[in-house]
């Protein structure tokens, strides 16, 4: 299976038998016809096998997340690659062996497990977070608003509101439409910013291969009051950073993305707002934001 994200070729060797139309159905609209060119030199590669090779020792736990939305998630250093365990809500057990390049991984899925499917998205996911840094793009944990051509991202923690402040957007503003909202990616095109919907949109079924210059990135925070900040170099740096996915322990890895970041906090605006629930912080957000166009 071969599909775009991004605007970049990734490929998935899947088993015959694996119905990637039932397994994967929010790749429907990023899937595309093999060419040449991306069977020369995909972004990211994954395999799908029955099993994984037993890593080298010595293996070291980087990370060990009990809480995340799919289950336990571990991540192993060995000398020749990293390995990511998922351990979903049931016990099942998943795994996937990443290379270091963070250009071709191997993975297995529990067949009998029910999230199968969304275990494989993740896979993905995964990697292309990874791979994509290569090519001075990031994945973001973010809500992504298309309006009047250009993406605005909301960043912030977990329940900080970022789906709400979206909502808010396309509730007062007619020409607003949603572009992600959970996970889209950013990345240098021809010499712009640019944020481009991914097939892994959260809880909301909002899957759509499109693009737009980004206009502007704001990290959101819960307040009684509406105020914005706008944030530059380094203030700019710091607020982008928690959001960006990256394995941190590899330093190319973690030093592309730091560069990459540079740019993009000298390239488009980046602000930190905090805010009520309410019509009036997208207001203001919008206007701050739209000031200088």
């Amino acid at each position: 299976m071969r599909c775009f994200i991004s605007n970049l070729p990734v490929r998935l060797d899947l088993p015959q038998d694996i119905d990637a139309e039932r397994w994967l159905p929010t790749f429907r609209d990023f899937r595309h016809p093999a060419s040449p060119e991306e069977e020369k030199e995909p972004l990211f590669r994954l395999s799908l096998t029955d099993g994984l090779p037993e890593p080298q020792e010595p293996k070291r736990l980087l990370t060990d997340e009990p809480d995340t939305d799919m289950g336990r998630l571990r991540l192993w250093e060995t000398p020749q690659a990293y390995l990511i365990e998922l351990t979903t809500a049931n016990g099942t057990r998943h795994q996937m062996q990443l290379d270091p390049s963070a250009c071709h991984a191997q993975a297995t899925v529990d067949r009998n497990d029910p999230l199968a499917g969304q275990v494989l998205s993740s896979w993905v996911r995964i990697g292309c977070a990874q791979a994509v840094l290569r090519v001075q793009g990031v994945s973001v944990h973010a809500s992504a608003v298309i309006c009047q051509g250009k993406a605005y991202l909301f960043l912030g923690k977990s329940g900080t509101g970022k789906s709400t402040h979206a909502r808010l957007w396309l509730q007062r503003f007619p020409d607003t439409s949603l572009l992600n909202d959970d996970n889209p990616i950013i990345r240098f095109r021809n010499g712009s910013l640019h944020a481009f919907g991914t097939p892994w949109s959260g809880k909301t079924p909002c899957y759509r291969n499109l693009s737009y210059p980004v206009g502007g990135i704001v990290r959101l925070s819960q307040a009684p009051d509406n105020r914005f900040t706008p944030c530059r170099e380094a203030e700019a740096f710091i607020q982008l950073l928690p959001s960006c996915s990256a394995i941190r322990h590899n330093n190319r890895l973690y030093n592309q993305l730091c560069n990459t970041l540079v740019r993009i906090s000298s390239t488009v605006p980046v602000a930190r707002m905090e805010c009520r629930p309410d019509p009036d912080a997208a207001e203001i957000c919008r206007k701050r934001l739209t000031a200088d166009d």
